[in-house]
C-alpha cells in the first residue's frame, strides 16, 4: 500500500540493502510485463480418430501474469507458512497422520489412501481420443474450460495439416476424451489459425441448471418492452460494434501493482507516495426513462467516452447549481454567526472593564480607609 503522507515507512534490512542496490539491478528482478517464459511440453501423444493417428505435442496456451504476492512477518520481514490445525482440539497435525476421507453423512466419512485414489484414476495414455464432430455453434461459452495447444510432431505435419484444414472447410469441432496429470477432461478440437487447439470443457453436471435461478421471461412484449425500445437497443448495439482487438484490453491492476513497485523500489527510503485519483468518469444517476437513457446513448456514438463527455455538462450544471443553493444559506448562517460573534465579544469586553473599575473603586476606597486610620493613630500618639 502507497506510505501515508507523513509517514515514514519502516525500511528492513532486506529493503534497505535493495534501495542501496543501483536502480537498474533491482528493476531487473521485477516480473516482466510483456514477455512470458517459452511454454513447457505437458506430455508427447497423439491425436486419434478412426484409424488415423496423428503425433502431436501438449502445451499450455495461457501463463499466470498476475502479480503474485507472499505472506511475510512484517517484524522481520520473514515468509509465512501454514501449519495444518485440527478444527476440533487446535492442535497441529503431522503430516504423517493426515488421510483423504469422502463425507457420505454429516461428520460421517469413507477413508480413501493415495493409491485407492490413483487406481480409480484412469491412466494417462497420451492420447487425444475424438469420440465424435460437432457443429462449432454446438458447444456454448459455458462448457469452455482450459485452452491447450496442440503442436504436431515433425513425423506427422502433413496429416495433422490434413486434420486442421478438414475441420475449417466442415466447420466441425471433434468431441475428445484426453487425460492430463492422471484425471480424464472432455475437451473440443478447434482449429485456431495454423494450429489445433484443445480446450477442456466442463462435464454437464458441473454447470448449474438455469431452473435454479430466477429468470426473466423470454418474450420481449411480456417483460413490458416496446417495440420502439427494441430498435433503439437494436441500433445502439449497431452503433458500438467493432472488430474484437483483444491486445487493446489488459490488465490495469497489474500494471499499477508493478508501477508502484518499481517507484518504491526506485525510491528506496521514501516518506510518501502521491495517490492517483481514479478516474471514474460521468455516471448519471438521474436517469431512469429507459427509451430517453437509449436516445441520449445514440446521440453520444455509443461510445462510453462520447457519453461520458455528452453528459459533463449536464453535471456540472447540476453541481454548481447544487454549490449555489448550498453557499446561499451557508452564507447567511455565517453573518449570523458573525454577528453573534461579536455582539458576545463586546459583551464580555464591556463586561471585564466594569469588573476592572469596580476593582479599582474598592481598592481606592481602600487606600483611603487606610491613610485615615494611620492618621488618628498618630493624633493619640500625640
Amino acid at each position: 500500500m502507497p506510505a501515508r503522507r507523513g509517514v515514514r515507512p519502516r525500511l528492513y534490512p532486506q529493503a534497505a540493502h535493495a534501495a542501496r542496490a543501483p536502480a537498474r539491478r533491482a528493476r531487473a528482478r521485477l516480473p516482466a510485463r510483456r514477455k512470458g517464459m517459452a511454454a513447457r511440453m505437458i506430455w508427447k501423444g497423439a491425436i486419434s480418430f478412426g484409424l488415423v493417428h496423428v503425433p502431436v505435442q501438449l502445451f499450455p496456451a495461457t501463463r499466470t501474469v498476475k502479480p503474485s504476492f507472499r505472506l511475510l512477518d512484517k517484524r522481520s520481514m520473514d515468509p509465512v507458512g501454514y501449519r495444518q490445525i485440527n478444527k476440533r482440539t487446535g492442535k497441529e497435525v503431522s503430516r504423517d497422520d493426515i488421510v483423504r476421507g469422502y463425507e457420505y453423512e454429516k461428520e460421517r466419512y469413507v477413508v480413501l489412501t493415495d493409491e485407492e485414489i490413483r487406481a480409480a484414476n484412469p491412466e494417462s495414455t497420451q492420447t487425444v481420443d475424438i469420440l465424435t464432430f460437432v457443429d462449432q455453434e454446438a458447444v456454448s461459452f459455458l462448457y469452455l474450460d482450459t485452452p491447450y495447444y496442440l503442436v504436431p510432431d515433425r513425423k506427422g505435419e502433413k496429416v495433422y495439416a490434413l486434420l486442421r484444414d478438414a475441420l475449417k472447410d466442415s466447420g466441425k469441432i471433434g468431441i475428445a476424451l484426453v487425460v492430463m496429470r492422471d484425471k480424464q477432461h472432455l475437451g473440443a478440437l478447434i482449429p485456431v489459425g495454423p494450429l489445433l487447439a484443445l480446450d477442456t470443457l466442463r462435464w454437464q453436471d458441473e454447470l448449474r441448471g438455469l431452473d435454479e435461478l430466477s429468470t426473466p421471461v423470454e418474450d420481449a412484449k411480456r417483460a413490458g418492452v416496446s417495440a420502439r425500445e427494441l430498435a433503439m437497443a437494436k441500433k445502439l448495439i449497431d452503433d458500438m460494434s467493432g472488430e474484437w482487438t483483444p491486445e487493446q484490453y489488459h490488465d490495469t491492476f497489474r500494471d499499477d501493482i508493478l508501477e508502484l513497485v518499481e517507484r518504491k523500489v526506485r525510491q528506496g527510503r521514501i516518506e510518501e507516495i502521491e495517490e492517483r485519483p481514479a478516474d471514474r468518469g460521468h455516471v448519471p444517476s438521474n436517469v431512469v426513462d429507459l427509451t430517453e437513457l437509449l436516445k441520449r446513448s445514440l446521440r453520444g456514438g455509443g461510445r462510453g467516452s462520447d457519453r461520458a463527455a455528452a453528459n459533463e455538462d449536464e453535471h456540472d450544471e447540476d453541481a454548481d447549481a447544487r454549490t449555489r443553493s448550498r453557499r446561499q444559506p451557508a452564507a447567511k448562517r455565517g453573518a449570523k454567526t458573525a454577528a453573534k460573534t461579536s455582539a458576545k465579544t463586546a459583551t464580555k469586553t464591556a463586561a471585564k472593564r466594569t469588573s476592572a473599575a469596580k476593582a479599582g473603586d474598592k481598592r481606592g476606597d481602600g487606600s483611603a480607609a487606610a491613610k485615615k486610620t494611620a492618621a488618628r493613630s498618630k493624633k493619640r500618639a500625640a
